[in-house]
């Protein structure tokens, strides 16, 4: 799902993430900086051997919120353009399941963009993790996601 007003891309898939696709996507003439986050499946957890993640998504939804979190970006700083991608399905070690890139005139609103984005994304976007370790597996609850959801209701 792409954007026309600020030059923006987000979508919820099921193949592997290309990094280069999304640096493409933000490359500009106007800009200095691109950064990027990709989020790797690693091999273990709290002492536990890692086999793969599994994702689940309601893509019109995550893919909206994700749009959401773009455009408070491009309004928080001067961004060039911001591109948000998630991988839903089977996620093998090694391999993403999350990349953002984002461009602007200068790297700390890149770098700062970037950042705020992946914090924001874990707490706020409906995708859901699977741990499938060795012996078992445990749907995994985000503590981002927990977290803001206290401070919300405390409000």
């Amino acid at each position: 799902m792409a954007s026309g007003a600020k030059q923006t891309l987000v979508e919820v898939v099921q193949e592997p993430l290309k990094l280069e696709r999304y640096v493409d996507f933000v490359q500009d003439d106007g800009a200095g900086a691109i950064a990027t986050f990709s989020g790797v499946t690693r091999d273990n957890f709290d002492g536990k051997r890692v086999v793969r993640l599994d994702y689940e998504a309601y893509a019109p939804m995550a893919e909206k919120k994700m749009l959401e979190l773009c455009q408070a970006a491009h309004e928080r700083w001067a961004l060039k353009a911001a591109a948000i991608a998630h991988r839903v399905g089977e996620v093998c070690i090694g391999e993403a399941s999350v990349v953002i890139a984002v461009s602007s005139a200068h790297r700390r609103e890149a770098l700062e963009a970037c950042a705020w984005a992946i914090d924001e994304l874990k707490a706020t976007v409906p995708i859901w993790k699977k741990e499938v370790y060795e012996g078992g597996k445990v749907w995994k609850e985000n503590a981002d996601a927990r977290q803001a959801m206290l401070a919300a209701s405390q409000k």
